[in-house]
């Protein structure tokens, strides 16, 4: 559930629950003064509503008064009729005022206590009936039936009602009534309001508390996410931040761990033949080439020493401006087949004198052309080769290299019968400084960036770059490329 909808049930219960609340209340307490009411009246309410009960009884008596004063108004200055009146009407709660002229001919005994009632205080003859105050206590005048006696005065029927107790009892209901409504009111929203702060808090400080530990450099922490809404987004959000974060420090730290590396192996291979130069350079200022032959050896030496040191710097050269992606690339539309082909037949002879059997395996049938960088492909070419050569046998060694059209794909293979590569080794070997061969003697010494730097041409021609070995057996290095178009090769 989002934040804002649970915003607005939260709006929409703290209106609802202390209406419904509320109106439980009400019917709660008018149920109970009610049943206090009902201590004023002397009906039987045993059946029926009890406001109903008194209000028929009521209305049946003044049925009686108004009848008497339309066939027998005199009657109503007999004392034992009005008597028998008040009586009934005491039973409700109700007096009977009778007056003549401006003279009260009769009131119920309980304005008969204290001060006399004023007959002008009552309503006038003829005019609706109204409440008035007598003793302190409120009279509520609910009847007036005016009528003439037989001699033509005028005579006015009064049936009030005592509202004193009735007004402390609803006093008592309607202070009741208020302080039962703002605690409700008070309740449900100090409810409320704690269960949808808590909700919104309680991920706050969570996050609020991430945030202090990855200020401090503490990634080693989990953020929970414990809802689905905003702040449980958020808390996605900002777990995918931790992660993408320790990867990148990590990654940070591995990088410089490898850079390390690299320096140290880097150093390592420029010191070995600056040593030697130097040793070959003393040797001749010392005067110890005291024969030409002796003399062009060293000279020899020294120059292959310093072409060592071109070619390792080159590599590194060319292997940052590629991380760096500052290398530019001349693509063009190559038939894979042919250029294999012709890279062969270049390789070929240098191959046999170094004593290698060069073999080139059979090639497609029909013309599979890619688009690539003449010069960076066959850069890669050239650095898998002389890897193989580095670790190929002593005797009888082969390469071979070949290409195949596979799933839309062109796929050069070089495979060798050398040594091999570990089967924990094999995974990394195409990955940045790392180097299978960590003794970097002479003879297979090397930067270790040359399987990297192809990965990198190769990626960045769209294809792939993988190996498979067999220790002592031999390695086989691949190179898919995706093909752009294919064409028959026409029959001479």
């Amino acid at each position: 559930m989002s934040i804002r909808l649970r915003l607005v049930l939260s709006y929409v219960a703290m209106l609802l629950v202390p209406l419904v609340l509320s109106g439980l209340a009400v019917i709660l307490i008018v149920i109970s003064t009610l049943g206090s009411i009902k201590n004023l009246f002397d009906v039987d309410f045993s059946q029926g509503n009890p406001i109903k009960r008194v209000v028929t009884e009521e209305a049946d008596i003044f049925a009686d008064i108004k009848a008497k004063t339309e066939n027998q108004p005199d009657q109503l200055l007999d004392a034992a009729y009005i008597q028998g009146l008040d009586t009934r009407l005491h039973k409700i709660n109700m007096g009977l005022i009778i007056r003549r002229e401006k003279e009260l001919t009769y009131l119920s005994p309980n304005l008969k206590e204290g001060e006399k009632t004023d007959a002008a205080r009552l309503p006038g003859f003829g005019s609706s009936s109204g409440g008035f105050q007598h003793n302190q206590n409120s009279l509520w005048i609910t009847r007036q039936q005016d009528f003439l006696f037989s001699d033509k005065s005028k005579g006015s029927v009064f049936i009030f009602l005592d509202g004193s107790l009735l007004q402390k009892y609803l006093h008592r209901s309607s202070s009741a009534l208020i302080f039962v409504f703002i605690g409700i009111l008070v309740v449900t929203n100090g409810v409320l309001t704690y269960l949808v702060s808590r909700s919104i808090i309680r991920p706050l400080k969570a996050l609020k508390q991430a945030a202090v530990h990855i200020k401090e450099g503490n990634l080693d922490f989990e953020v929970t996410a414990h809802s689905d809404d905003e702040l449980g987004q958020l808390s996605i959000a900002f777990e995918e931040m931790r992660r993408r974060l320790k990867q990148s420090v990590e990654m940070q730290l591995q990088y410089e761990e490898n850079r390390k590396e690299l320096i140290s192996n880097i150093s390592h291979d420029l010191k070995t033949p600056v040593t030697a130069i130097k040793g070959y350079v003393e040797g001749i200022m010392d005067g110890v080439t005291n024969s030409p032959d002796k003399l062009d050896r060293y000279l020899k030496t020294i120059y292959n020493k310093a072409s060592d040191m071109d070619r390792l710097i080159d590599e590194l050269f060319l292997f940052s401006k590629l991380d760096l992606g500052k290398v530019p690339f001349q693509f063009e539309e190559v038939d894979a087949g042919r250029y294999v082909q012709d890279c062969a037949q270049e390789l070929q002879v240098d191959m046999e004198k170094k004593g290698i059997r060069f073999v080139l395996q059979e090639l497609p049938a029909s013309s599979c052309y890619i688009t690539a960088d003449r010069e960076k492909l066959k850069r890669v070419l050239l650095n898998v080769i002389e890897n193989a050569v580095k670790y190929s046998g002593e005797a009888d060694s082969v390469i071979r290299m070949g290409m195949k059209d596979i799933d839309g794909k062109a796929v050069i293979q070089i495979e060798d019968n050398g040594q091999g590569i570990p089967e924990e080794a094999l995974p990394h070997i195409f990955e940045r400084f790392y180097r299978a061969d960590p003794s970097r003697n002479s003879s297979t010494g090397g930067s270790g960036l040359g399987l990297a730097i192809a990965k990198q041409i190769i990626e960045e021609h769209g294809g792939m770059i993988w190996a498979s070995s067999h220790v002592g057996i031999g390695t086989t290095v691949y190179i898919a490329l995706p093909i752009s178009r294919r064409e028959e090769r026409s029959q001479a």
